[in-house]
């Protein structure tokens, strides 16, 4: 069966950053699966790919907060907390935000709300963690409307002008350019940890 894997771009998917912080360090990175799933108790779930070191640290401290990236957010904003590892650098530094309740940041620019969360549940989904959390806190920024995956897709992320000429696959999510005439079934995005399913033909 040859499905068109754009259709799972259909869905209502927004764009968030995900923070942690452990001992001294904070950190963070760009999820797109965060939904609501009761009100009461008011429980949030968030999917995380493991080769993300902030799912490492939510795993040990069992408390995130979610910025909820709006449409004035920036392209810089997502390859700063999205196309780069956050275990070997200071993913907070020069970087503008403010700390909730829970010590853990969350972005008060380019964002119109942020939600702080505590671990109820982890499910091992193969490539992601599921957490299951309690909303503990958390506060709307401003009245700027959420930015969708679609949103970005067409408004945010510059398109990659010069790069079509090469010979290769496309990450549809971060732009990154696999170079080659087949892309392997199991291939993970390097910045952005998305699978081949997302990578289109240039």
């Amino acid at each position: 069966m040859n499905m068109d894997q754009t259709v799972m771009y259909k869905l209502t998917y927004g764009l968030f950053v995900l923070t942690a912080r452990e001992g001294e360090k904070d950190n963070g990175c760009i999820v797109n699966t965060v939904s609501q799933v009761t009100t009461t108790p008011n429980r949030i779930v968030v999917a995380v790919n493991k080769n993300n070191y902030t799912h490492d640290m939510i795993v040990r401290t069992g408390v995130f907060n979610v910025s909820i990236l709006s449409e004035s957010s920036k392209f810089d904003t997502y390859k700063h907390w999205g196309f780069q590892s956050g275990k070997d650098t200071d993913k907070a530094a020069g970087i503008t935000f403010s700390r909730a309740e829970n010590g853990v940041i969350y972005l008060a620019e380019e964002t119109n709300a942020y939600i702080s969360a505590k671990v109820v549940t982890m499910t091992d989904l193969g490539t992601h963690t599921l957490f299951l959390a309690d909303v503990t806190d958390g506060a709307v920024l401003s009245p700027d409307a959420s930015v969708t995956y679609a949103y970005y897709q067409a408004n945010i992320k510059p398109a990659p002008a010069a790069q079509a000429k090469k010979k290769g696959f496309i990450c549809t999510v971060c732009g990154y350019i696999y170079e080659g005439d087949t892309l392997p079934e199991d291939f993970i995005c390097p910045l952005c940890k998305h699978p081949a399913s997302d990578f289109k033909p240039l």
